[in-house]
Formats: C-alpha cells, structure tokens, sequence
C-alpha cells in the first residue's frame, strides 16, 4: 500500500533548448543535508567533481536547523567518519576536548549557526571539487530527470539549468530524485502484516506520550454534532496494525533566547485566529502542564523540541505531504511555521493561560545571531519521515529486534537507534483527543547494520543512483535509521560508493562489498558494534527526536 511507481517517458528534447548548460560533474548530489554535505565531501575526498544542490542554501540539514545532538543512549560509540569530525570540530569551536572522551554520554551540544559555519568549513576545502547550487531546487515531474535506459544522465533546476553527471545521489528527505527518476517509493506506515513486524501500521494502543489530562475535543463540548476544534481530525480509530497514510509529526525545533542583546520578539501573526489553540486552553484548564523553553544550550539560548503529549508538532496535518507535490509541500510547510509563531504569541499573551504558564514563556524570542537570512526562523521544517525507496532489499523491524537481530552482511554503517516514530494521528478515542502512533524502542531494540542494499534501487529502475535518506525499509526501520549522525555516516558511505563505482566504471549494484567495506574502514567508518561495549539490549530509554 501507498507504493508509487512512475513510468515515465522522459521526452526532454523540447526543454533541452531553454536550459543552461553546466560542466559534467562526476557526482550530482541533490540536497545538502546531513547526508548529502558528507557524501560531497567524501565523494571530494576521493577525487570526483561533485554538483551539490541546497534548496536553503545552507549545508547541513537539520544538523544546522535546531537539532544539536542526536547522540545518547551509547550511541557515539557508532559514530566515524566524516560525522566524527564533525562532532570534533564543533567542541574545538567551543574550546572542549574530544566529544567523545565520555563512556555514555555525548558532552557537546552547539548553537546552528556553529554547525553551519563546522560544515562551510569543511566543505571550502574542496573548492576545485565541490560545486554547491544554492537556494535551487529540482525541477518538479518528470521535467527534472534526464534518463537513458537505466541511467540518469542529469538533472534539471526550476531556473532552467541543466546539471549533467555520472552518478547521482539524492541526500533529501522528500526523495523527489527518486520519484521523479522513476524509481519505486513507499509512503505512510505499511501493515503488520506486509513484512511480519509488530510495531507497524495503526497503533492499537499509543502510551508514549498521551494527554496527560482528559481533552474534551467539540467545539461545543461535549456535543459531537458542533464538530472539532483544531488540530484533531475526524475519522475512526481503525483495526490495529493495518496500514494507514499517516506518518509522525513535523515540528520547527526553534532556537530561543531570553538574553536582551539577541532576542527578537515573536510578533502577533497578521492573521493569528485565536480558536486554533483552544485544544491549549483545554488542556491547561483540565490541569495540564505544557512544555516549555530549556537553556541547555551555549549562550543560554534553549533549545524547543517537540515530542510531548501536546507541543509545537502537529499530528496528522502533514498527511499529504510525504507524497505531495511542491505546492502541497511549501503549503503545509507554510501552515506550520503560522501555527507555530501563533502558539508562541498565544502562550505569552492569550489571557486563558495560567500565570505560572505565562511566566515560563515570558521574555522568551528568536536569536538574532540565528538564521539571520530567514527573519532568524529555521529554514527546514523538521520533516521526520516522507517517501522511503522500495528496492529488492527491505530493512523492516526483524533487523533491529531484541535479542535477536536479523544479522546484516553488507553494513555500511550502523543504526544504533530504536525504532522512534512520534505521533501519526490526533483523533478522538472514548469521548477525549487522543494521539495514536508514538513508538519510542518498543519491547526492546538492539543496534543494526545498515545494508548497502538498502541504498540502491532495483537494478531495472536505475543502476547509476544512491540515496542515503530515503533507504529501502519499512517505516518501523526508518524510525530507527533517520538520526543526524546516523544519516552523515549513511552520506560518506553513498558519497564513497558512488566514487569506487566511477573509478570501477560498474552500475551502483555491483560494487563488490569487500572493496567498499575495506574503504569505509580505511576512512574510519564503524561497521559492528565494539568489543569494548556492553550491549545487552534496551528496554527503558526516555530521549525523542
């Protein structure tokens, strides 16, 4: 269910005459995100010219965006490579020692604007190497995609110009190389039963993370006739474990500031309705506590995530946007970033909030020493899951169960991570709103080898395309796989790939293992878990992404 092939006949010769040439690139890397700047980078490393195109302009993906550390539940034991100078890096800007030095726990977290700058950095090194294509994006449909046969010969950008390459990599969220390369993808969450996992499809019962207090969910309450406040969605539970199209929340993970020297107050929005967040209201008038602002990072400036019974994610309004086009996209895209400068707005104004509520979010606003290009907003939305390849390998939840995983033999790299997927869904259940589909490591978990299958697509499809964001696995797998760190390793390893493919002059799937693992190891990649660590599975573990 939700798989999307496209045939497509990639009749370009008419939009040929109006596009831009540009020099052939070894390596054609769409979006640099965490993945796609570490696979420029390694792809550089290893001597091809590389096109990098970023749609924000900025390298680094969520990494640079507001997430500032992705690394616990020993996990930096996992972390080589490419991603490991990173990490380095980052603590060097802040004058501290190896980030690495502490047995369980990662000691460094950093500001976006620092990361932003590490990456920069790290890229300016290849100048004759890498050239990035910044705040482009790919032409939307089969418009974007020049094929021959099996394989891409290049891309198109909206502004008409045309990047040719020999192998191709897309690093994005959304995988629109993919999709509009033709190659086979997969939305929403699968059923149970399409790969035999347990933790898949609609949730039968959502415990992580539930309404702490009972929400009434009528505009009138309780008459179900006056219909629904905002942000729940009508519709039926549905049989547990069936598939379904919903995927967990999006949030912007906003950088705030108290310190008068650097803040910029969120202003009331021009079109700000002030019933949007009576589902607030509700909840602190039933006694609810909602999250609020935490300087844990440098320069007390706080990091706002989202993964609360009730925060700044907004379950199940992002239903079309896995597999929408660019307009559906942008405008879901949009609604957040309204509701969220609305809900800070409302939380430090709106006279229903409680004084002690009010005090917490009092004084709190935007840095300005943070994406000073963009009114100092992130520039991504936190998209946590979108389309994900479907090619003759599946990575699916048999390959992270405890104690007993599906053993890999091809691993790139290592997923030590559990399955973690937020909220699908907020409906109602029993009378109340009620949020289905948070799963955060289940019934246990254990670290897994990230197959070099999963990266490649069915060899009639294309055999010159990688993509290390967008891996062949099943929803409960991705949980597990869309780290930060996890995602840069996973583009050092497309990056390194594509080059021994190049140098070897194969299709992508017929890069022999032993040579890929040997230059992996050789480039200080990870690929089992350490002798010295102790893993003896996971069952208790309270961190969200």
């Amino acid at each position: 269910m939700f798989k999307i092939r496209s045939h497509i006949l990639f009749l370009l010769f008419p939009l040929l005459l109006t596009c831009i040439a540009a020099e052939d690139f070894d390596v054609v890397v769409l979006s640099g995100s965490e993945a796609g700047f570490s696979a420029a980078i390694q792809a550089a490393r290893m001597g091809k010219s590389v096109a990098l195109i970023e749609p924000t302009g900025h390298p680094g993906g969520m990494a640079v965006e507001g997430i500032h550390k992705d690394i616990r539940e020993k996990n930096q034991h996992s972390i080589g490579g490419i991603a490991a100078e990173f990490y380095r890096d980052i603590a060097k800007s802040y004058g501290k020692s190896d980030p690495f030095s502490r047995m369980d726990r990662f000691v460094t977290d950093y500001e976006p604007h620092v990361g932003s700058e590490v990456i920069e950095k790290m890229l300016a090194r290849y100048p004759d190497q890498i050239t990035i294509f910044r705040k482009r994006r790919l032409r939307e449909g089969p418009g974007g995609v020049s094929k021959n046969g099996t394989r891409i010969s290049a891309v198109f950008l909206e502004d008409g110009t045309r990047i040719p390459g020999r192998v191709f990599v897309d690093a994005s969220i959304e995988g629109h190389l993919l999709h509009f390369g033709g190659v086979t993808t997969a939305t929403g969450r699968e059923s149970n039963a399409e790969y035999g996992e347990t933790l898949n499809g609609i949730r039968g019962e959502s415990k992580h993370r539930q309404f702490e207090r009972q929400v009434d969910p009528y505009i009138e309450p309780g008459n179900p006739e006056s219909g629904l406040i905002a942000t729940i969605q009508d519709g039926p539970l549905g049989s547990p474990g069936a598939a379904d199209k919903h995927v967990m929340g999006f949030c912007y993970r906003l950088v705030l500031t108290k310190e008068n020297d650097n803040i910029v107050i969120v202003e009331k929005p021009t079109d700000y309705d002030p019933a949007i967040y009576e589902i607030y209201r509700r909840y602190f008038a039933a006694g609810g506590t909602l999250f609020t602002p935490n300087p844990r990072l440098p320069n007390k400036k706080a990091d706002l995530g989202s993964w609360h019974d009730l925060s700044a994610n907004l379950y199940g309004e992002n239903v079309d946007y896995p597999a929408g086009g660019y307009a559906t996209q942008d405008r879901i895209v949009q609604y957040h970033e309204d509701i969220t400068r609305g809900l800070i707005w409302f939380l430090q104004n709106d006279p229903d909030i409680p004084d002690r509520q009010r005090k917490k979010w009092s004084g709190w606003g935007l840095c300005k020493d943070e994406f000073t290009d963009n009114g100092h907003w992130p520039r991504r939305l936190y998209i946590r899951s979108a389309r994900r390849m479907v090619s003759d390998f599946v990575h699916t939840g048999h390959h992270l169960r405890w104690p007993d995983p599906l053993p890999v033999k091809d691993p790139v790299c290592l997923a030590w991570w559990p399955p973690d997927f937020h909220h699908a869904r907020r409906i109602v259940r029993d009378g109340a709103a009620y949020n289905e589909g948070f799963v955060f490591g289940d019934g246990g978990w254990s670290p897994f080898g990230i197959s070099y299958r999963a990266m490649t697509p069915k060899r009639e499809e294309a055999t010159n395309l990688l993509t290390p964001t967008c891996p062949s696995s099943s929803y409960v797998a991705y949980g597990a796989i869309r780290i930060v760190c996890t995602f840069m390793m996973l583009g050092q390893a497309s990056g390194t790939a594509a080059a021994m493919s190049l140098d070897q002059e194969i299709d992508v799937q017929d890069l022999p293992y032993r040579n890929l693992r040997a230059q992996l190891l050789q480039d200080g990649m990870i690929l089992e878990i350490p002798n010295a660590v102790d893993w003896g599975g996971k069952k208790n573990i309270s961190h969200h992404r």
